[in-house]
């Protein structure tokens, strides 16, 4: 199923990406640092959600409180829950 979350706190305004049966894939960042994002989409695709929520959740970005990483891993909750 395909998902789109609106992002805050970071260079990017949304995040969407793919989720089905617990594998990731299809990340696309709109707007931001595009070499960052495309770096991410590909380390993350076709891995286990709870592995990627793993390794993302928390990091942050200089002072930011969050990171485009970080938020990935935000969607990538909220779209577990929504199943």
């Amino acid at each position: 199923m395909n998902y789109t979350y609106r992002t805050t706190g970071v260079c990017a305004s949304a995040v969407s990406f793919d989720l089905t049966d617990g594998v990731v894939s299809n990340v696309a960042f709109h707007g931001g640092c595009p070499g960052n994002q495309l770096g991410i989409a590909s380390l993350v695709q076709g891995q286990n959600v709870d592995t990627v929520i793993e390794r993302l959740r928390g990091i942050r970005c200089g002072g930011k409180p969050t990171s485009c990483p970080d938020q990935l891993a935000l969607a990538l909750i909220k779209a577990k829950e929504e199943k």
